[in-house]
């Protein structure tokens, strides 16, 4: 996991998305303008969640979101989303 100086606020939850499949399962390699957006990837910082709320994810879960969750951002040429744990479908 990468060291990240960022630390979010309230209920919000910094992912680090997963890469993207480069090939299928039978053995098909995918182009690049045919690759999809991932959405699975490794929580790498939480917030102190709501009052009444506690956050239920963990640094170092990997998550399930949605497929346009969070807002993309870019720190030392890593790629992470920040998003609202509401945002997230699963623990896995």
């Amino acid at each position: 996991m990468s060291k990240v100086n960022i630390r979010p606020l309230a209920d919000r939850v910094l992912v680090e998305p997963a890469a993207a499949e480069e090939k299928t399962a039978s053995g098909l390699y995918i182009p690049d303008t045919a690759k999809e957006k991932p959405q699975k990837g490794t929580v790498v910082a939480v917030g102190n969640g709501k009052k009444d709320e506690p956050l239920t994810v963990q640094v170092g879960d990997t998550v399930l979101y949605g497929k346009y969750a969070g807002t993309e951002l870019s720190v030392d040429g890593s790629d992470y989303l920040i998003m609202r744990e509401a945002d997230i479908f699963a623990i896995l």
